[in-house]
């Protein structure tokens, strides 16, 4: 039998909801409307030092504001380190992981594929280090829904990754990966951003033991001057005076063509129609959306 539909939300707790999340936001919460399945967040607040508090709870009153519901409750990836250290124990003792000490002026020496510097190396458990993953060449293929075929070798697009920083924090792609899997999501769909980090973590399920979901990235939103709208890059918090005009401009954006006659409809019946009528063949296939200076 075919699983029911699981997506999902994930944003980082960094700063409130500017437009470029919400529509990722929509469009999971239409795609799994749609599909009569489920909808759930989980608030990605594993990098400790860039959240913000109270930020998570802004998000979620923001969400709830343009009648954006989930599913169960929302899953925090701070309450899941034993998760995460678990799957570190397990590739450790697979013999997939190694530890590196490599600097970050190393690092940037070395450009954007790790050359392996620190393979074969006998670094002490009790000096800081970073963990890394080891990686093959045999290629990581895969079909996002949106973006179509890949096929990537990651010894020549990022060499082996770190699945643990320096710090001592888990990074991104083993936490995502866990937290996926847990949740049973059965379709990720978020913002191109992330289509290249999409392979290693395809890369890691197997060695895991884990499925791997369905992919589809859709587009990110860039302002006038292509910069993709994000709180580092300045994008303003989320207009929610008036959702029902910023839901209908962010239809329009996904391709949905949502009819003159919704103009001034409440969020409810927007949502309503959208769910109906929704049609992930006419999102946009281009990975970047320039939006205009003004939004409602």
């Amino acid at each position: 039998m075919q699983a029911a539909y699981r997506g999902r939300f994930a944003p980082a707790p960094t700063g409130p909801l500017h437009l470029g999340s919400l529509l990722t936001a929509l469009a999971g919460f239409l795609q799994a409307r749609a599909r009569g399945g489920e909808w759930h967040v989980r608030i990605d607040d594993l990098d400790t030092p860039r959240c913000l508090p109270g930020a998570d709870s802004e998000i979620l009153r923001t969400l709830e504001r343009f009648g954006l519901h989930w599913d169960g409750p929302v899953v925090y990836q701070s309450q899941r380190l034993e998760r995460y250290q678990a799957a570190l124990t397990q590739l450790e003792r697979r013999g997939y992981l190694y530890r590196c000490v490599c600097t970050r002026k190393i690092l940037r020496q070395d450009g954007p594929v790790y050359p392996g510097r620190c393979r074969g190396r006998q670094i002490p458990s009790d000096q800081p280090h970073a963990l890394r993953v080891r990686v093959d060449d045999t290629p990581v293929v895969f079909h996002d829904l949106l973006q179509g075929e890949f096929r990537v070798h990651l010894p020549q697009t990022c060499g082996d990754f770190i699945v643990r920083r320096r710090d001592g924090l888990h990074a991104y792609q083993l936490a995502v990966v866990m937290d996926d899997a847990d949740l049973g999501v059965t379709e990720v769909l978020r913002g191109a951003d992330l289509l290249e980090a999409t392979p290693r973590q395809i890369y890691l399920q197997p060695l895991l033991g884990l499925p791997t979901p369905a992919y589809c990235h859709i587009p990110v939103l860039v302002d006038t001057r292509g910069r993709k709208l994000s709180k580092q890059n300045g994008a303003p918090p989320v207009t929610a005076d008036r959702p029902e005009a910023v839901l209908l401009q962010l239809l329009t954006w996904l391709g949905q063509d949502p009819p003159a006659a919704l103009g001034g409809a409440p969020v409810g019946e927007l949502l309503a129609w959208a769910v109906s009528h929704w049609r992930p063949q006419h999102l946009p296939k281009r990975r970047r959306l320039a939006i205009m200076p003004a939004m409602p």
